[in-house]
């Protein structure tokens, strides 16, 4: 394996989540009516990756266009919480994680993970799943992930260019170009690519096969 370092997103790449996530957020604005769910569940799916805090300030402002205090979103966080973390906990892993992150760990190939979800409710499942040790280091949201990608190449002295990002939205894609790493997008089974033209795709986490 060529990869000095390998970077993951966590929803959608380790864990198949993604779905849950999804009417987590058709349920908590069914009350607005059909077409402003919609438009929820619609920004949801085109902007994975992004911290679930910033996605209601912007159904509030946007779409609402109703005014909400951080207090009501930390709290809408914590209900969001509240229709996951259960599913999250025996969420089934993406075909091919556990094998990758085995395979890494076995080369003793560093592992990030690279994710959306707030910081501490990220260490939180990974220790709930018995995946911390997989992990070099975890980072979630409120940092954005170039930032995080390049606080990591900096520390650690790797290449982009010889790093691997594996991701299932175009956040994801974003940040790998930016930060200059290769590239894997994960779409799953059914679902049509968000990704441009000539990104290269897989169904499972593939580390053998993956860009170099």
């Amino acid at each position: 394996m060529k990869h000095q370092a390998v970077f993951f997103d966590f929803d959608g790449v380790i864990l198949d989540t993604f779905d849950l996530k999804t009417q987590a957020f058709r349920d908590m604005f069914a009350s607005f009516g059909p077409e402003i769910q919609a438009r929820v569940v619609e920004h949801h799916l085109l902007h994975g990756g992004i911290s679930r805090l910033e996605k209601f300030r912007f159904y509030y402002r946007d779409i609402l266009q109703k005014p909400v205090s951080e207090n009501e979103i930390r709290k809408l966080g914590d209900k969001f919480v509240e229709l996951t973390m259960k599913g999250v906990l025996t969420a089934p892993f993406i075909p091919g994680a556990f094998e990758a992150l085995s395979e890494l760990k076995r080369e003793e190939k560093p592992a990030f993970v690279v994710s959306g979800i707030p910081q501490e409710e990220l260490l939180g499942i990974l220790e709930k799943r018995d995946l911390l040790g997989f992990f070099k280091e975890a980072h979630g949201s409120p940092r954005h992930k170039p930032a995080i990608i390049r606080d990591i190449l900096t520390r650690k002295g790797y290449n982009p260019a010889e790093c691997l990002f594996l991701g299932d939205a175009t956040t994801d894609y974003d940040a790998a170009k930016v930060c200059g790493l290769k590239f894997l997008g994960i779409v799953k089974k059914g679902k049509p690519s968000l990704f441009p033209p000539k990104t290269m795709t897989s169904e499972r986490v593939l580390l053998q096969g993956a860009p170099v």
